[in-house]
């Protein structure tokens, strides 16, 4: 069988940039599955698995216009510092912003004794990405799965916590390792820090996952639709 709109396809892979440093990977014994067709995966990568079938193995390279887009300077301010209150921030650190599409994740790129640096974008926007996949399997989605919207794994929906990838951020990380999950960030500027929520080990709960945002970290990047 091959993978095809409304297929569930498991897969394991590799990202690295161009330099050859590793930016994401799944983890060890655990591919993701998604549902094919349903906006969970980044465009390039969805389009390269078209056609592709279980034992597939096949490398591909992604510009940054078919994966987490160009740098949005939008998403580069600089404000008040008084909005962390008497957090301990430092750079690295990341918040929940509210923003006119919801809460989005912003790092802190820069401190000053007024003011600080932010910025919203993707911590892989602006790069060219090389990926290395392997298609562990594919089967046609249930019913369930295509009226639900994404995969289940195992026969359970993900609402039921088991693993999967469906909804597009799921995976465990340690050590400052990062799960991107494929995802878009929002191509707005309307964002404040302002009721935004720290973690002092870099950490940030967005959506409902837990990311971590060290661009010299390592970056868990399974699938997902949408980075906020």
């Amino acid at each position: 069988m091959k993978i095809t709109k409304d297929t569930v396809a498991t897969i394991s892979y590799t990202v690295t940039k161009t330099d050859g440093q590793v930016v994401g990977r799944t983890e060890a014994n655990a591919p993701v599955c998604v549902l094919i067709g349903h906006g969970f995966l980044i465009k390039g990568l969805e389009q390269a698995l078209l056609d592709h079938k279980k034992g597939d193995e096949f490398a591909f390279t992604l510009e940054p216009k078919d994966s987490y887009g160009e740098i949005d300077k939008n998403l580069i301010q600089t404000i008040d510092r008084k909005l962390f209150g008497d957090f301990d921030i430092a750079v690295g650190n990341v918040f929940e912003a509210d923003s006119s599409n919801g809460p989005m994740a912003v790092v802190i790129k820069e401190i000053t004794d007024d003011k600080v640096v932010v910025d919203g974008n993707h911590p892989l926007a602006g790069m060219t990405l090389n990926f290395l996949v392997v298609v562990d399997d594919v089967r046609e989605a249930t019913e369930e799965e295509l009226k639900h919207g994404h995969a289940h794994a195992d026969g359970h929906c993900p609402s039921e916590h088991h693993h999967c990838c469906c909804g597009g951020k799921h995976h465990h990380h340690e050590d400052g390792d990062h799960e991107c999950c494929g995802g878009h960030h929002h191509e707005d500027d309307d964002h404040e820090c302002c009721g935004g929520h720290h973690h002092e080990d870099g950490e940030h709960k967005c959506c409902g996952k837990h990311h971590h945002y060290d661009e010299d970290s390592e970056h868990h990047c399974c699938c997902g639709k949408h980075h906020h």
